[in-house]
């Protein structure tokens, strides 16, 4: 049984369990263009065929970063799977490589790197997977089966969504590809799971709550009981997951303005404002100098969690702050550990040296978050120096095991424990986007024509064949530093395409 009441609402009673669920202002289902997509009929590409023509990197005093890189494409390539008409998908996509799962965050980090093999695989088409499942109401689940295409948990389970990290994911292959036709069809089951977020996880200050599951940081411990870990809100403000909240009503607002869209966006902007407001007047700490969960009494946690980095993609720090909020980054007590970033401040109850998952383990997509954070803020050196580092841990620990890890020890130099190996998973951030965006400094922005080239690296380098959106191919050589004092004269760039080469001097 359907019906609808002047488009407020879809009543729908299961067959089956006669359990009956309610879709308040379901717009978004006459809007979702996923929804009617037929499933794609192309067969999956071969990584050896398909290796040549790929971004083909060279660090000769750094070989097995090298290695590392072309063992990554091996992998993910490994892990490209079809539609079915069991699980009701209707695009070619990357495993996540946990659980026969799909995860909703997971997937969009992977497009995140996959964006490098755009023209051999659209990564970016996993996503597609995900709001073809949109409910009428407009939500999205996390986590779908790979084999039957449900919901993990129903969509009024705390753990049931996020983390929201979509319109970034969305933008960022914006950026690298320039389709606007892409954009301005994901716009609209975008903007529905945002407004979905909104009406059901917020507390009346605007803040919103999350749990281990949604936040994607599981074990985090970051509620009042032990008990709890996982799949309780704890009464509490979560930090990251309002920050992704302001992140997604951001980028959406963008999409709008890049699309010149008719959409009234009023909520987002509103919600903007006042998220402003309120994080900083309830979420920072003046004396630790750092944003954390709140208390259901308003009271600050004491879990310094990386989670707070989110806030780096965002204009939400005053100016003021912004220094000595990346500070904790530089230092030893806290985030500057042997392998850099843990999850979890050192100085931490919960911090164990093995990482214990969430506990302090260093992952690839927090990691890359926290550095395009800084690179929104222009610390391009600090960026430099914790992306090297952990490039070098990854490769290293990639040398004596044929593999990489789900997560890395901070205090070790082993994976993390516990960890899956063959993780790619989104550890593929690790030796394609992080080393090449910034280790090698390149970063590509399609729709205006343009190239920033920071050569930090001392040593010499090159990355061939990038392609550059649909328009064509770059060669970037960079020579060993050898004291040539200006960056530009470390660099050759050949290209046929009339684009715009930026190399900051020091």
């Amino acid at each position: 049984m359907a019906l609808k009441n002047d488009k407020i609402a879809i009543i729908h009673e299961d067959k089956t369990t006669h359990f009956v669920e309610v879709y308040i202002d379901p717009e978004v289902d006459g809007t979702n263009a996923f929804k009617a997509q037929q499933p794609e009929q192309k067969p999956l590409p071969e990584f050896a065929s398909n290796w040549p023509s790929l971004p083909q990197l060279d660090w000769p005093a750094n070989p097995l970063a090298v290695s590392g890189y072309r063992r990554t494409w091996e992998i993910a390539f490994a892990n490209l799977r079809q539609p079915t008409a069991q699980n009701g998908f209707v695009n070619n996509y990357i495993d996540t490589a946990f659980n026969n799962h799909l995860f909703m965050w997971d997937s969009a980090f992977i497009t995140m790197f996959g964006k490098y093999a755009h023209h051999s695989f659209e990564f970016i088409g996993t996503l597609d997977n995900l709001y073809c499942k949109q409910m009428p109401d407009g939500f999205i689940g996390r986590e779908l089966s790979i084999e039957t295409g449900e919901n993990h948990l129903h969509r009024h389970d705390p753990g049931s969504t996020g983390p929201n990290i979509l319109p970034w994911a969305e933008w960022l292959h914006y950026e690298q590809t320039g389709d606007k036709q892409r954009l301005s069809k994901v716009f609209a089951p975008l903007l529905g799971l945002h407004r979905w977020i909104a009406l059901n996880r917020t507390w009346k200050d605007g803040t919103y709550w999350g749990c281990g599951w949604s936040c994607g940081m599981d074990n985090q411990l970051r509620v009042e009981h032990d008990k709890l870990d996982y799949s309780h809100h704890s009464h509490a403000s979560w930090i990251d997951v309002t920050l992704h909240q302001y992140l997604s009503a951001s980028y959406l607002i963008k999409m709008h303005q890049e699309l010149a869209s008719k959409e009234d966006v009023s909520d987002l902007e509103n919600e903007l404002v006042n998220l402003k407001q309120v994080v900083n007047a309830k979420m920072w700490d003046p004396e630790q100098q750092f944003y954390f969960d709140t208390w259901r009494d308003d009271s600050l946690s004491d879990i310094k969690s990386i989670g707070a980095y989110w806030a780096l993609l965002t204009d939400i720090v005053p100016e003021e702050n912004i220094g000595s909020f990346i500070a904790h980054l530089d230092d030893e007590k806290t985030f500057k550990r042997p392998h850099r970033i843990p999850t979890m401040s050192a100085d931490c109850r919960h911090y164990k040296d093995e990482g214990e998952y969430w506990r302090g383990g260093v992952w690839a997509p927090t990691n890359y978050m926290v550095l395009k954070g800084l690179e929104k803020h222009g610390y391009h050196k600090l960026a430099f120096d914790i992306a090297k580092n952990h490039v070098q841990h990854v490769a290293d620990i990639y040398g004596k095991t044929d593999t990489l890890w789900e997560n890395y020890a901070p205090e070790l130099p082993v994976q993390g424990n516990p960890a899956k190996s063959e993780f790619v998973g989104w550890t593929g951030l690790s030796l394609v986007s992080i080393l090449i965006e910034f280790v090698f400094g390149i970063k590509m922005d399609v729709p205006n024509k343009r190239i920033d080239i920071h050569p930090y690296l001392a040593e010499g380098y090159s990355l061939k064949g990038l392609h550059f959106g649909s328009l064509g191919t770059v060669d970037i050589e960079v020579l060993p530093e050898n004291g040539l004092l200006n960056p530009a004269e470390r660099v050759k760039v050949t290209t046929g395409l009339d684009l715009y080469i930026n190399i900051p001097s020091r």
